[in-house]
Order: C-alpha cells, then structure tokens, then sequence
C-alpha cells in the first residue's frame, strides 16, 4: 500500500498532493473513467460516421449520379440538422433525464445509418442524412454535457485531451476504413454507414449499464419549440442561399431575395422569442459574456477548416491527383495526427496549469498559417510538403477546437451548461455547415473557370455517366483537362478558410484569460481573471493584472477574487 501512495504522489497529476489525498483522486479518476468509456465510444461512433463519409464521397456520388451540388448537400444536410439539434438537445440535457435522451439518440442514429445505406438517390441519402444529424447532433451534444456535469472545469483539461484524442482518432480512422470500404468489391459503398450500426449497440449496451447521473432539476419544465423552429428555418433559409449562390444564380432573384429575408427575419423573430421565453434555447445573457462571443467567432472559423478540411482534400487527391480512396485517406493521415497529439498533450497542459489562453491563441495562429500555405497546393505539390502542413494545421486544431468550449463552459453554472455548450457546438457546426457550402462553391467555381479557360466551354456529361463527378466516363483529353481542374483549383478552398481563421484568430486574441475553477458548479466564487497568462508575479499579493493562483477552496474564502 504504501509503495502504491508513493507511486501515486509521483505521478505529475498527482504531485504535491498527500499520500491520501492522492489516492482520493486516483479513485475519483477511475470512477470517471468507467463512465467516460461509454460517453467516448458514442464520439468515436458519431465522428466516424462523418469522416468515413468524406473520403468515400466521390465513389457515392458518382454511382447514385450525383453532381457537385449532390456532393456538397449529402454532407450539409447531416451538418444542419446536428447543428440544430445541437441548440436544441442541449437545451433537453437542462431539462430532462440525460441518460434516456442519450439512449434515445443512440436508437435514432442507428436506424437512420441503415436508411441511408438502403438510398437509391442522391435526394433519398440526402433526406436519410438529415435523420442521421439528427442523432449525431444529440449524442455528441449529450455526452459533452454528460462530461461537463461530472468533472470539474478544472480537471477537465484532462479529459478533454482523451476526447480530443478519440475524436481525432475516428477522424484517422475515417477516411481510412471508407476508402477501404470502396476499395473493396464485395463490400461496397453502403457498408460506409451499415458498419457504425454494430458498434452503436454495444455503446447502447455500456450506457445503460454503468451511467449514473445525478438529476439536475425537477417540477414542471418548458421546452422552447418556437426558438427551435425558428432557429432551424433560419439556418435552413441562410445555407440554400449560400448554395444558389455559388450555383450561379443572382443576387436579385427573387427566389434568393426571399431566402435571405427568410434568414433575417428569423433571426430577428429568434432573439424577440428568446429573451421572453421561460427556458430559452440559448440564453442571451450567455452570449452577452464577452469570451462567449469571442469564441463563437473563433470556432465558426475552426469549424469550417474541421469540416471541409478532409472533403475537398478527398477531392484534390482523387478527382486532381488520381489517388485511390485508401490511399487519399494515408495522405491526410498527418493532420489527424496532429490533432491527436496536440489535444491529448495541451489538455494534460491545461489541467496542470489552470489557464488555457495560450495554447488557443497559438492553436488558432498556426491553424491560419497552415490554412494560408495550403493556398500554394497545385497539381504537382510533393506530398510530403502538403502532409507536413497538415500536421501543422491538426496540431492547431487540436490545440484551439475544444478548448474554445472550455473556456465557455469555465463561465457558467450547472443549471447553464448545457445551453452554454450547445451555444458554442451549435456555432462551430453552423460553420462549419455555411462553410462547406462556400468551400464548395469556390472550388466549383475555380474548376469551372479553369476548363473554360482550358477547353473554351464545360464538357456535357456523357450518357453513359452517372453523374457529372464521374470522371472516368469522360473522352480522355477532356479528363485529363477535369482532374488538372481538380489539382490546380484548391487555393479557391483555403483562401476562403484562411480568411475566416484570420477573424477568428483575432477573435481569440481578445479573449480573456481566466484561470480554470476546480468545482463542478460556480458557488460563491468565480474564477479569476487572467489579463495575461503568463503575467509575472511580483510580489505576494497579485495586483489587479497578475495571474491569481488557483487556491484551495478554504483559502479562496479568506480571498476575494475579482470577478466579470
């Protein structure tokens, strides 16, 4: 026993602390692991559901004739309604059982899976990933206010770096396993989605088993319907403007001035909604908080690289380079370890430091240089130049994405949570949903530029071919002149996320510093503000621009922090 005590006061996380204390928090620590087993499996499962898509795209599209259109929409729509759901289940997560809403999205994502690998139409896979977002937005929304309920902001650094490393695990293993799947005539395409449904129940499986949670509240509850609808009608309206626009259509149609006047008016009529209702889907006092909205800026921007980053790079390296799907997922390999290896070592950073600052402002910094040299990829790239600039950008990623979250969660109560972590989810994947379709529309667009310059006018699409991304079925010389278009079109993509990482940047520059509270819920005390992080202490009583340590809680009662 005695040896165990000593090992454990070695350990980093536990140094400083008693023998006793040390083995407290050992014992804490495996309690949450039990529980974090099942809450990471379902991560795991929803990211893989998107990222297996990615890769295996341009074989989908192309034999259910699908158009570029087709390609952006199948991955939107999943986006849209996750990102609904995320505002919305949030929300449910500070009113209702968490465990049955969590088993409940576990149930609605695996049958949408099986629909989507029974459609037969770019419109039925469209509709089925709709119902798949739904489920996706739910569970990934869920097991992060699971997470936030029973760990200390604090402590969560910590496991944030094992949420961080799943995620970015199914993020490699993605790409990896749909290329394979295509690769694979016995398998096909439709094992993309059939191949997530095992897994789901077996994560049903340990839920039910060994989740307990605490209920937060109770007695008669209001579920805020029409913040719902209108959020979602907004954000519908606004995403099919962006993509009539990048199809071509004018600004002065009259079906795209109605789009946008949908967009704004249900925007408006949302804010009026949500400061009158009872239980708001997203309180505005929570995004009158200054580094909430500072985040909010900061992660649309880091949504819109962690979405379109593995799509059209899937594009350039099949369509423009030739790759198989197998071998277009090795090739993006580099930046998902990135972000396993940033997020893993910045959250133990975090945790044992208490501030957080740092490592989002240099994670958004380096993400944006690494957005901005992958402007200059053309055709004839070296490989290994472009995989080093996409370590660049996952460790940037890994650094900044979850952390933004964090920062939020560390500046409201329990009661809050939910909503304060939807808000910002929600945000980061209608970023990434918007980004997508501007992505996609300026790559569209380059590549249409470039064979009217190279051919005189765009090639019809044979009869033969199942859809305008089927490039083999195209005369060779015109091929050729389609997957040039491919490879030396991808500036179009990054210029327009480096623009977007460039505000977002700036956005975290402006954030606050605050050192990271050790309770679950905010008592009497708040957490301290951080001006700087690294603000050097020079004396024993900080001034009011110095970092204040994170004290026990017996002796931050004897001292007052300052507080927003």
């Amino acid at each position: 026993m005695a040896k165990r005590e000593r090992d454990l006061t070695s350990k980093r996380a536990y140094r400083g602390m008693t023998p006793e204390q040390a083995a407290e928090a050992e014992r804490k620590h495996r309690e949450v692991l039990s529980i974090l087993t099942g809450l990471l499996l379902v991560q795991f499962i929803g990211m893989l559901s998107s990222t297996i898509v990615s890769n295996a795209m341009p074989v989908i599209v192309a034999e259910i004739g699908g158009t570029q259109t087709h390609f952006t929409w199948i991955l939107t729509s999943a986006i849209l309604a996750n990102t609904v759901m995320t505002a919305l289940s949030g929300k449910l997560a500070d009113l209702y059982d968490k465990k049955k809403l969590f088993i409940a999205s576990m149930v609605i994502f695996s049958v949408a899976s099986l629909l989507c690998g029974l459609a037969t139409t770019p419109e039925m896979l469209i509709a089925f990933r709709v119902l798949q977002g739904v489920g996706m937005g739910m569970q990934i929304m869920l097991s992060m206010v699971i997470m936030a309920t029973i760990i200390p902001p604090r402590e969560r650094g910590r496991y944030n770096g094992y949420m961080g490393a799943t995620m970015a695990l199914a993020t490699v293993s993605g790409p990896l396993l749909g290329g394979l799947i295509v690769d694979t005539p016995w398998l096909g395409w439709r094992w993309c989605f059939w191949v997530t449904i095992p897994f789901m129940l077996g994560a049903i499986w340990v839920i039910l088993r060994r989740l307990q949670i605490p209920p937060v509240r109770s007695g008669k509850v209001h579920l805020d319907i029409p913040g719902a609808a209108l959020i979602a009608s907004s954000s519908v309206s606004f995403l099919v403007w962006i993509s009539m626009i990048g199809s071509g259509m004018p600004l002065t149609d009259p079906t795209t001035l109605i789009l946008i006047a949908v967009a704004v008016v249900s925007t408006v009529l949302f804010i009026v909604v949500e400061t009158k209702s009872p239980e708001p889907l997203i309180p505005m006092e929570i995004l009158l908080h200054r580094n909430t909205v500072l985040a909010v800026i900061a992660v649309m921007g880091a949504g819109t690289i962690m979405f379109g980053a593995s799509v059209f790079l899937g594009q350039y390296f099949q369509y423009g380079r030739g790759y198989s799907p197998t071998a277009s997922g090795l090739l993006t390999l580099p930046m998902m370890l990135g972000i396993v290896i940033a997020s893993t070592w910045i959250g133990q950073l975090i945790t044992r430091k208490g501030i957080w600052k740092r490592y989002v402002v240099s994670g958004m910094l380096l993400l944006t240089a690494a957005a901005g040299l992958l402007c200059f990829t053309r055709q004839d790239t070296n490989v290994i130049a472009i995989g080093l600039v996409l370590f660049a950008a996952g460790w940037g990623l890994g650094a900044a994405n979850q952390n933004l979250v964090l920062a939020v969660q560390n500046t409201v109560p329990l009661r809050q949570m939910g909503a304060a972590t939807s808000t910002v989810t929600f945000f980061r994947n209608l970023g990434g949903a918007v980004g997508l379709q501007v992505l996609g529309a300026s790559y569209n667009a380059a590549t249409d530029a470039y064979m009217v310059k190279e051919l005189g006018e765009l090639p019809e699409v044979p009869a033969n071919a199942a859809g305008s991304l089927d490039l083999g079925a195209l005369p060779d010389a015109v091929e050729a002149v389609a997957r040039s278009a491919f490879g030396n079109s991808l500036w179009a993509v990054f210029i327009a996320a480096t623009a977007l990482l460039l505000v977002g940047s700036i956005a975290t520059m402006f954030m606050k510093g605050t050192s990271l509270r050790d309770t679950v819920d905010i008592e009497k005390k708040i957490h301290r503000t951080v001006e700087e992080d690294e603000a050097p202490r020079a004396s024993a009583r900080p001034s009011s621009w110095e970092a204040t340590p994170i004290l026990p809680h017996d002796e931050a009662d004897q001292n007052k922090p300052r507080t927003h």
